[in-house]
């Protein structure tokens, strides 16, 4: 399978915020859509970064008290791993494994298409799995 796949499965929704907005706003943005990251966009369509749970950890200890009033554009990875909506799951994997990257924007001709998290595609590599163990179960059984 590939990332339009999984991102057909999953949804594309993608919560971003603006690289004005303090950290403050970011976490809270977080906290209301229960997610680990957010796209910084200014248009909601064009990938500027991203900011995630980790990065909050990380600046803590650089700007103390301070990073809340922070705008984002100040802490956010400025050049985050990208994918293609064409590329295949397993070379994701790869990829984020090797840079140690929790979430990969899915971006098509320069445009926004969704943003995929480790957690996305353990869930995909695990339903995968399961489907094999019913098929070689199946025909141990002789079905």
């Amino acid at each position: 399978m590939n990332v339009r796949g999984l991102l057909q499965h999953k949804g594309n929704k993608v919560f971003t915020v603006h690289s004005t907005s303090t950290v403050a706003t970011a976490l809270e943005l977080m906290k209301l859509h229960n997610v680990g990251a957010l796209v910084v966009s200014d248009d909601e369509r064009t990938l500027l970064g991203l900011y995630s749970e980790r990065d909050v950890v990380r600046d803590l200890t650089r700007f103390g008290d301070d990073l809340l009033k922070t705008q984002v554009h100040e802490v956010m990875q400025h050049s985050p791993k990208t994918c293609a909506p064409t590329d295949q799951i397993d070379e994701l994997m790869r990829m984020m494994t090797h840079f140690r990257a929790r979430h990969v924007a899915v971006i098509d001709s320069g445009e926004l298409k969704g943003l995929l998290s480790v957690g996305d595609v353990v869930k995909h590599r695990l339903a995968e799995l399961e489907t094999e163990t019913e098929v070689l179960r199946d025909r141990l059984a002789g079905r």
